[in-house]
């Protein structure tokens, strides 16, 4: 008996640390040192088998027995997968992609979790658990993946010619000293305490409290950022509109840019290019937006060049991977509480390269109902390029006269 305890004391004291070897040796050593019965009181003081402990005398015996693999070859219990032979194929046919409104879909209108799969899977006569699954998915290449944005719809064939016109545009102008500028309206903001994606950094358990629905607040309503960003000189103007987003809008803004910074950066400006998508306030076919252009044109003597991205490709623009993903990095995580609030945060947007963001609030109202008659359309002056002439085109003022004094615009 004192044996007996004394075995199992020691084996109980390093078991955790040995391996299915290790235990082996161990065990067959004691048995060795006890002698007659040995085997037999090890075996009950440990639990292992004594055919284990009668291997581990021989590996004593005889250390050439002892290889590289802790267990014989062949060992152990046999996968699922060779006791199962239509386990995997069973588990493909639940998780592929599969045809909406099928009824032959076991886990058809349900996330795929792995709970659901072992579920079905014991539903069609295997034995699995759910601690499985994972290995199984492994086994036939499934992953756990998100959605990725890649699809652009259909592709215009004359799509990679209009993004060679528009930089041979860009350079060209640039090297007569005219302003390149890329425009766009930046995803509109609830104003107020609501969600804002991303993180930033807070003191532990006192993340910032926001409402659980994102239904407009009638009384703070909602911003839009309609950007201005010069190409040539890595900076950028922001109008943040409190009303709609309508070409008025759009001109307005690209109008604030020109008196507040444009005209002080290029005195000898007289032919600015602004490229744009297709689509938006300042789409291609947007009449208001050519009006208003026009009007711009009058008022400053500018003979202002337009440029379209091709239709599904704003991502292209260069206000987009210039200026308004700095703009979403910079509040990542920040509840968007008040306009002032926001202003301060796109004027704080800077990067390494040396952008710099002036940010203003536009107060204006501006009217969802205009119409631009056919004889309106027929007064401006649009002189269509040879590329693509719907979407290039130059507006020409229609007077020569050029303000001496301009006003500022909000």
């Amino acid at each position: 008996m004192d044996n007996l305890d004394s075995v199992r004391q020691r084996y109980l004291a390093v078991k955790d640390h040995l391996d299915e070897r290790g235990r082996r040796m161990f065990a067959a050593s004691e048995a060795r040192a006890i002698g007659y019965c040995g085997v037999a009181i090890v075996s009950r003081a440990t639990g292992i088998a004594r055919s284990t402990i009668g291997r581990g005398l021989r590996d004593l015996d005889d250390p050439s027995r002892l290889t590289g693999n802790i267990r014989r070859k062949g060992n152990g219990r046999r996968p699922l997968v060779a006791t199962d032979p239509t386990l995997l194929t069973d588990l493909r046919k639940i998780v592929e992609p599969a045809t909406v409104g099928d009824p032959m879909r076991p886990l058809l209108w349900v996330s795929k979790s792995h709970k659901k799969l072992a579920d079905a899977l014991n539903g069609m006569g295997h034995k699995v658990s759910r601690g499985t699954i994972p290995f199984l998915l492994d086994a036939i290449g499934y992953r756990r993946q998100g959605n990725r944005k890649t699809k652009e719809g259909a592709n215009h064939p004359d799509r990679d010619a209009q993004f060679e016109h528009i930089n041979e545009e860009a350079i060209r102008f640039q090297a007569q000293a005219q302003p390149v500028i890329s425009v766009g309206t930046k995803k509109k903001e609830l104003v107020g305490d609501f969600k804002n994606a991303g993180t930033d950094y807070r003191p532990e358990g006192t993340p910032d409290l926001v409402r659980v629905h994102d239904f407009i607040d009638k009384t703070l309503g909602k911003a839009i950022p309609y950007g201005v960003y010069d190409i040539s000189a890595n900076d950028g103007r922001v109008s943040v509109g409190i009303d709609h987003d309508t070409a008025e809008f759009a001109v307005n803004s690209i109008r604030s840019w020109w008196y507040n910074m444009g005209r002080k950066r290029y005195p000898q400006a007289s032919s600015p290019l602004i490229t744009a998508d297709c689509g938006g306030s300042n789409g291609n076919r947007v009449r208001l937006w050519k009006r208003e252009l026009q009007t711009l044109s009058d008022e400053t003597g500018l003979s202002i060049t337009v440029c379209h991205y091709p239709p599904g490709t704003s991502k292209w623009n260069k206000i987009e991977h210039r200026l308004f993903c700095h703009i979403t990095q910079n509040w990542r995580g920040k509840p968007l509480t008040s306009l002032m609030a926001i202003v301060e945060l796109i004027a704080a947007t800077c990067t390494e390269t040396g952008l710099t963001v002036r940010c203003e609030i536009d107060p204006n109202q501006y009217d969802t109902a205009t119409r631009i008659a056919d004889a309106d359309m027929r007064e401006l002056r649009i002189e269509p390029a040879n590329s693509h002439p719907d979407w290039n085109y130059t507006i020409l003022p229609r007077s020569a006269h050029i303000a001496d004094e301009a006003v500022i615009y909000c």
